[in-house]
């Protein structure tokens, strides 16, 4: 999945953070001039789908149709959203020392 995020970061949007975590996805981003947000979460959601879906033995969908988005108004609300995200698998798995899947880009 992180391929897959970062596959047209630049070029369509700025990744400013993500996480992909076991059962969901943050991410936070810029669209580049000409590029909506939904074209951009449908390519993710397709790609993504028919790489993991496959290849994990999963039936059915891999995404569920709706999505939650918010607009970042300030820099003090892009810090909170970056912090969150980078916190997301400690806040899961305490324990947890590393994790690869997770990445303030922007930060």
């Amino acid at each position: 999945m992180v391929s897959v995020l970062e596959h047209f970061n630049g070029k369509r949007y700025e990744l400013d953070a993500y996480v992909v975590m076991n059962d969901h996805v943050h991410v936070l981003c810029r669209p580049k001039e000409g590029f909506r947000l939904e074209t951009i979460l449908h390519s993710w959601k397709s790609f993504s789908s028919k790489r993991i879906g496959p290849g994990e033995g999963i039936r059915g969908g891999v995404w569920q149709d709706e999505y939650f988005d918010r607009i970042v108004r300030d820099e003090a609300e892009w810090v909170e959203k970056v912090q969150y995200i980078s916190n997301n698998p400690r806040k899961r798995w305490p324990e947890l020392q590393e994790y690869p899947w997770v990445s303030p880009v922007g930060s």
